[in-house]
C-alpha cells in the first residue's frame, strides 16, 4: 500500500509561515536542494490544500522557476498533482486534478493503487484533515535554526492529540534538523 507523507519547514518555535503568508525565512540551500530532488524522485503524486496550491502553481510553471531550479521545476511541473478544496473551481496546472467532495474516499482509493509514496507539500490545513482521519503514514518536519515569535503554527486546529514515534533524523550542515515521524498504532 502507498504511503502518504507530510513535509513542512518550522521556526524552532513551530511556525511554518510568518506572518501575512511569509517563508522568506526558509533556510535553503543546496544541500537542501538536493535532499529536496531526492524526496521528489521517490514520490509519484503531490497533494496540495487549496492555499499551498494556488502558491506553487504561481511560480514553479514560471520561466524564473525554470531557470532558477530547473530540475525541482521539471519534477513539480511534470508530476501528478492532486489538489483538495472545496472553494477551488478549477485547477490549471499542468497534470493536476481537483478533489472537492469525498476526499476521505479518495485518498484511501489513492493509497490501494500501485505506485510509489504521495507527498503533502506544505497544506497544512490538509495535513490537519487528513491526520483527523488517520490518513498521514509519514510525518517529515523540518526545523529551522530561528524563532519567529509569531505566524501560523503547525497543525493549527488539529482535534485531539496523535502519538508520534520518531524513525529517523537527518542534520543539515545550514543548521537544519529534519525528523521523521510515524504514528503510533
Amino acid at each position: 500500500m502507498r504511503k502518504i507523507i507530510f513535509f513542512m519547514l518550522t521556526s524552532l518555535d513551530g511556525y511554518f509561515e510568518g506572518q501575512d503568508r511569509d517563508i522568506s525565512w526558509h533556510n535553503v540551500d543546496e544541500e537542501f536542494n538536493e535532499f529536496a530532488i531526492e524526496q521528489l524522485n521517490n514520490v509519484d503524486t503531490l497533494l496540495f490544500g487549496k492555499v499551498t496550491y494556488e502558491m506553487m502553481a504561481s511560480y514553479w510553471p514560471t520561466p524564473a522557476a525554470k531557470t532558477d531550479d530547473p530540475v525541482v521545476a521539471e519534477k513539480m511541473n511534470t508530476t501528478p498533482k492532486l489538489v483538495f478544496s472545496k472553494m477551488l473551481n478549477k485547477a490549471e496546472w499542468q497534470n493536476t486534478r481537483l478533489i472537492k467532495d469525498n476526499f476521505v474516499e479518495e485518498t484511501q482509493k489513492l493509497k490501494k493503487q500501485s505506485g510509489k509514496d504521495m507527498i503533502i507539500l506544505g497544506s497544512s490545513d490538509l495535513a490537519v484533515s487528513f491526520m483527523e482521519h488517520g490518513l498521514i503514514d509519514e510525518f517529515r518536519v523540518m526545523v529551522n535554526p530561528l524563532v519567529l515569535g509569531g505566524g501560523k503554527s503547525l497543525f493549527k486546529g488539529i482535534q485531539g492529540k496523535l502519538d508520534l514515534k520518531l524513525i529517523k533524523t537527518q542534520t543539515f550542515k545550514n543548521g537544519n534538523v529534519l525528523l521523521y515521524y510515524e504514528p503510533k498504532r
